[in-house]
């Protein structure tokens, strides 16, 4: 299977015209300039990525993303690999954080199975794909084929295609996978040239032992896959097919012009493998907030992102980036809807 289009097509660049007129308008709004902080930062962003006058997030698609990881074989999870099916389950009955939130905030959400070792039944709003019964153990072989890291990129993209189709202003990607930090960490290692001391956390809630026994595992996989740190050849080899599936929706949707509200540390991985593929992709991304994993420091400064909330989070789901999306959409409100100086008939400040 090839490669999605928008893994070796460069995206296009926000607009820098609608970024001037955006900083323009902040300038004369009634409001001592930068005071209402990154805010200002947000909507001027969203302006400049949009294309308009008149930024807006009320048309958000969520997809979350789902698979098992091989690696789970190494005792690196305080919980069973059947939890990630029956999550997936719960997604749909409405009982998981995200689609509390996705309901709470008006937002589409779209599961997607790329591969569980315990069967996913047919269900409503789920994309049952099973690429394969979860990944191989990472620690002693890649963790997937060439063709099975091509068809999770390209479901990824599919989704963004979907997203761009409905209309989204905005995506929120979330990921479910039980093992899956450690395929982040051992990702975020090789693309970092980290240690895996540094990057290794706890997960579903490990302790001190089980993290040190994590570190251990995600060194013995950076051993096996060497230096190698191409993009694809990293994805494939130390990955999940939930965290490619996860780089393809945020590579589509830089290519479709489609903002991406980035949550977490898996999230945060993913959109490191991207924009090391796709450099220019980094214009098209709010960080959302900084995840209690310790890792997650690391890949947001290699990624030069500065998260807008830090609530020790570190659940997934996309869950994080749905907390901040009204953040968001204040800061079109406010960009939006203030009056200018002259408008309101107000003195500006002095020159």
């Amino acid at each position: 299977m090839t490669l999605p289009a928008s893994w070796t097509h460069t995206p296009p660049c926000p607009s820098e015209h609608y970024r001037q007129r955006a900083l323009e308008r902040q300038a004369v709004l009634t409001k001592p300039p930068g005071s209402l902080g990154r805010l200002e930062e947000v909507a001027v962003s969203l302006a400049a990525q949009q294309g308009t006058d008149q930024p807006a997030v009320d048309q958000v698609h969520i997809g979350v993303f789902a698979g098992d990881h091989g690696v789970c074989a190494e005792g690196i999870s305080a919980f069973p690999q059947q939890v990630t099916a029956q999550m997936i389950t719960n997604f749909t009955h409405g009982g998981a954080a995200i689609s509390v939130m996705a309901s709470h905030l008006d937002a589409t959400l779209e599961v997607v199975n790329l591969g569980t070792v315990t069967p996913v039944p047919d269900l409503h709003g789920v994309n049952n794909l099973q690429i394969a019964p979860g990944t191989a153990n990472l620690a002693v072989e890649p963790a997937m084929t060439k063709h099975q890291v091509c068809e999770a990129l390209r479901a990824g993209d599919n989704v963004a295609d979907q997203a761009a189709n409905a209309g989204a202003q905005l995506f929120i990607g979330g990921d479910m996978g039980i093992g899956n930090t450690t395929s982040a960490a051992a990702l975020a290692c090789a693309l970092l040239a980290a240690s895996p001391a540094e990057l290794a956390g706890p997960g579903t809630g490990l302790d001190a032992h089980g993290v040190s026994h994590k570190a251990d595992v995600i060194g013995r996989a950076l051993v096996r896959h060497g230096d190698n740190r191409e993009p694809l050849t990293v994805l494939a080899s130390l990955g999940g097919l939930e965290i490619a599936a996860l780089t393809g929706a945020i590579l589509g949707c830089a290519a479709r012009g489609i903002p991406v509200l980035v949550d977490g540390f898996i999230v945060s991985v993913a959109a490191l493998v991207a924009v090391r593929q796709q450099p220019v992709v980094r214009e098209w991304l709010h960080f959302s907030h900084r995840s209690g994993e310790p890792g997650h420091r690391r890949v947001l400064d290699a990624l030069e992102a500065h998260p807008l909330l830090d609530l020790g989070m570190r659940l997934g789901e996309g869950s994080g980036a749905a907390i901040a999306l009204p953040l968001l959409r204040s800061a079109c409100a406010l960009h939006n809807g203030m009056a200018s100086f002259a408008d309101a008939g107000v003195s500006n400040k002095e020159a």
